[in-house]
């Protein structure tokens, strides 16, 4: 049996992976912890194989007030968390990264490959990258560290960019037909990826994808389908939405190209279990 200490009590991704595995009781035994206060520093962790890493700030603010807070909770607590890990014995320390360690999404074809170096453009990538470099260093045979940097998560009860682009298919008539690629990750896909990772006992650099690159007009187009919405998507607003692009960093998101190279993202086993339409199915609800 695996045991396995997830940090974060309340992340999306902490919350889905637990439950994910807990459907095979009799292969993994998964606890949570908060990092908010110290009382975690008193806890034994000699008791687990791996520690889940996911606590950590989200990319909800460019305040430069908050760049201090950034690189305290996102570098410093997780090899700090890290090096706790490795004293206590633990033998797998996963680290949950980003793809924003490589910068935004570009109005051009943006691949990101083997070859690709990372330049975050904001404190937020910065301090997943510090994260990882501190990782780094302390890795060894004994103590094996995985680095995911996934692409946008999404699925049910998820927040980001994917809410607010749902919410826009249920209400708009109309929404702007865009040409651009994304890579994304449906959380079903990401706890198999780990689940896998843990039975493996893997250690390295991992790039985790959807087998199917998105396009944002598509994907808005086939969730209002799903809540029984016919959406128009025209071009007329592309001339404004370039224009405004260079300036507002949300619509770079929304409409920005960024995707890893397909090769980049395989593993010895499949994790790719569920395909595009059917992971908005189950997103939506309708599954």
């Amino acid at each position: 049996m695996k045991k396995v200490l997830i940090t974060g009590v309340n992340s999306f991704v902490g919350k889905n992976v637990k439950e994910w595995l807990n459907k095979d009781p009799n292969r993994y035994k998964v606890d949570s912890i908060s990092l908010r206060n110290d009382q975690w520093k008193e806890k034994d962790f000699s008791n687990y194989d791996v520690i889940l890493h996911v606590a950590g700030i989200a990319h909800v603010s460019s305040d430069p007030s908050m760049k201090e807070t950034y690189y305290k909770v996102n570098r410093d607590l997780t090899v700090e968390t890290a090096k706790k890990a490795k004293k206590d014995g633990v033998k797998q320390f996963i680290f949950l990264s980003s793809i924003i360690v490589y910068g935004d999404s570009s109005n051009k074809q943006r691949i990101i490959d083997r070859n690709t170096i990372p330049s975050p453009s904001n404190f937020y990538g910065d301090s997943k990258l510090q994260a990882e470099e501190g990782l780094n260093i302390i890795a060894s045979d004994e103590f094996k560290v995985v680095i995911i940097r996934p692409p946008m998560i999404y699925g049910k009860e998820s927040k980001g960019n994917y809410p607010k682009l749902a919410k826009a298919a249920r209400k708009l008539p109309v929404f702007p037909k865009i040409n651009n690629q994304r890579s994304m990750l449906h959380i079903d896909n990401l706890c198999e990826f780990i689940r896998l990772l843990i039975e493996n006992e893997d250690a390295g650099l991992f790039f985790p994808q959807n087998s199917e690159y998105v396009n944002t007009s598509d994907m808005v187009r086939i969730i209002a389908s799903f809540h029984g919405k016919k959406i128009l998507l025209t071009r007329v607003f592309n001339p404004v939405l370039k224009l405004l692009g260079a300036k507002i960093n949300l619509i770079n998101k929304v409409f920005g190209n960024l995707v890893y190279e397909k090769q980049l993202s395989s593993y010895k086993s499949n994790y790719q279990i569920r395909n595009f339409k059917e992971s908005i199915q189950m997103t939506e609800g309708r599954y």
